[in-house]
């Protein structure tokens, strides 16, 4: 497989709440002096005779003694909120975003606890490179400190350009050029490419065979089309309540008239057969069946924020370079947005907890700190130089041309357990992402990051404006309000996702006036306004 930088459980219970509270009482354990660390480890090799984890030990003079668990998100969070509620805990943990991370509730309630424990100073005085990157970043560091003024985790911030810009359209332009048709700029003309796509055999098989669109449950196919009629946050089946910012009050896209207007076009859209009502309901490869299918080349377009999520890389017959991205379209009324993603996670990927020494803090925090320098997160994110990547050569371009190119990445064995991968992604700026040499030409497997840095540049210049953008993942909560929030957000986003489905495949009738009260309704139930009246407080708090 090809390797690049492209950055892609249940509560305990008032159980684990008592066994969290006395475990913060617990003294620092006697490990003989080994750093004992929490991190997933994959099937690819142990972590403890990883390549980057002996590095670290030589280089820190670090003893890693490792509890491990698997990359299933499930099994892996579960794994760690037992350790935590039964007090048989780590030193550290090292974690991983989209796996088992700490949630920001849980990063306070166990830092208030004394479980986890600051890092302020220990920054300040054995993490220079961790310092200045807070300072090149001041948003990195507001986001990982509590309102109480203490650092207990470590987040990642990662510039990802093309990820910055997630809900794209990709169209088949191939059959665009087969139809004579140009790429739609707004959404009358993406109906009639549509049409074209189902309707006039682009395949040229002679079948009825093609999906003119299509996306997965993963990513709704609601966030590319809505931002026509109004701005759609990014969203997916774990987001909050598509929210926005009216000047200085928190709103609810979801309950507007753009929103229902937009829906009104969506369903429009699924009623003639345009748009793949499987898109609500299947995964990611379920998705790329359509794209792959063996048969004939039958998908138009997708939703997606890639195209090799849509078809496989190298296919055998070239289709996968068959997709371009077409710029956000413009609406009826001249509304034109690309969906927004912050590069701050909210999400904890290291903390230190109470059992530690001192000396394993500072061996800890040395390892992060190192993690944040470009080589540290080439070799810790990557692997190691002339395996996974080597410095640019005179005469190579980066991927932004304005930039001086730093390194290359190569092709390699995935398989290979000589890097920590997502273990160790803490840092990635835009200027790191952009300096990595890419070839120019964007069709070939080694382009592909320049393919989408110039997907995305279509996408920029219609980026919302700051003062309308809801800036959930900045927000800290409130203990006494958090499970309040958790419960109401878990209730409004399961029926709006639910409801707007029902509205595009005709469940719903999205033009009755009747049927539209019935869902403001049902969210008025659901406790809409007290939800907005907690986040509100939640944001005037920053």
């Amino acid at each position: 497989m090809r390797h690049s930088i492209i950055r892609g459980a249940a509560a305990v219970g008032a159980l684990a709440l008592a066994a969290g509270a006395l475990a913060a009482c617990t003294s620092p354990s006697d490990d003989n002096g080994k750093l004992v660390a929490f991190g997933p480890q994959g099937d690819n090799g142990s972590l403890k005779d990883n390549a980057f984890t002996k590095l670290l030990e030589e280089k820190l003079d670090i003893d890693f003694d490792w509890q491990t668990t698997t990359y299933d998100g499930s099994v892996a969070g579960e794994k760690r909120q037992v350790s935590l509620a039964s007090g048989d805990y780590p030193d550290a943990y090292f974690l991983v975003p989209w796996v088992d991370a700490f949630s920001r509730s849980e990063v306070l309630k166990y830092g208030q606890q004394g479980v986890l424990v600051p890092l302020e100073d220990l920054i300040d005085e054995y993490a220079p490179n961790l310092k200045e990157r807070f300072e090149e970043k001041p948003d990195w560091k507001q986001s990982v400190t509590a309102p109480d003024g203490h650092i207990y985790a470590i987040t990642q911030w990662t510039e990802c350009f093309h990820c910055s810009y997630p809900s794209k359209l990709w169209v088949n332009s191939t059959w665009l050029d087969k139809l004579g048709l140009d790429q739609p700029t707004d959404t009358e003309e993406l109906r009639e490419m549509l049409r074209a796509f189902k309707n006039d055999d682009p395949n040229g098989n002679g079948k009825a065979d093609e999906v003119a669109l299509s996306a997965s449950s993963g990513e709704p196919v609601i966030n590319y089309f809505m931002n026509a009629f109004t701005y759609a946050p990014y969203g997916s089946p774990t987001s909050p309540p598509p929210m926005v910012l009216d000047g200085d009050k928190v709103t609810l896209s979801a309950t507007t008239d753009g929103w229902r207007e937009g829906l009104k076009y969506i369903s429009s859209l699924a009623d003639e057969g345009l748009i793949d009502t499987a898109s609500f309901t299947q995964n990611g490869e379920s998705l790329r069946a359509l794209g792959d299918n063996a048969e004939a080349e039958i998908l138009g377009a997708a939703a997606v924020l890639h195209p090799y999520e849509i078809v496989t890389q190298d296919s055998p017959d070239g289709r996968d370079t068959h997709y371009d991205a077409v710029p956000p379209v413009k609406g009826p009324d001249g509304t034109q947005y690309a969906t927004y993603r912050s590069p701050i996670s909210s999400l904890g990927m290291f903390a230190l907890t109470n059992k530690s020494s001192e000396e394993e803090r500072i061996q800890a925090i040395k390892a992060i700190d190192y993690l944040v320098t470009d080589e540290g997160d080439k070799l810790g994110a990557m692997g190691p130089e002339g395996e996974a990547w080597v410095p640019a050569e005179p005469g190579d371009v980066a991927l932004d041309p304005e930039l001086e190119p730093t390194f290359k990445p190569l092709t390699y064995d995935e398989t290979s357990n000589s890097a920590w991968r997502s273990m160790a992604q803490y840092w990635d700026s835009l200027e790191f992402r952009n300096s990595q040499v890419v070839p120019e030409d964007i069709y070939a497997p080694d382009g592909y990051e320049r393919r989408l840095l110039e997907a995305t540049n279509l996408y920029e210049p219609f980026a919302p404006d700051e003062s309308l953008v809801f800036p959930s993942e900045k927000l800290w909560p409130n203990p006494d309000t958090s499970a309040e929030i958790a419960e109401l957000q878990t209730n409004i986003a399961t029926y709006i996702t639910q409801a707007q489905a029902e509205f595009v495949t005709g469940q719903r009738d999205i033009n009755d006036d009747g049927a539209w009260q019935s869902y403001i309704d049902d969210l008025n139930g659901l406790g809409v306004d007290r939800y907005l009246e907690l986040q509100q407080e939640l944001y005037d708090a920053l």
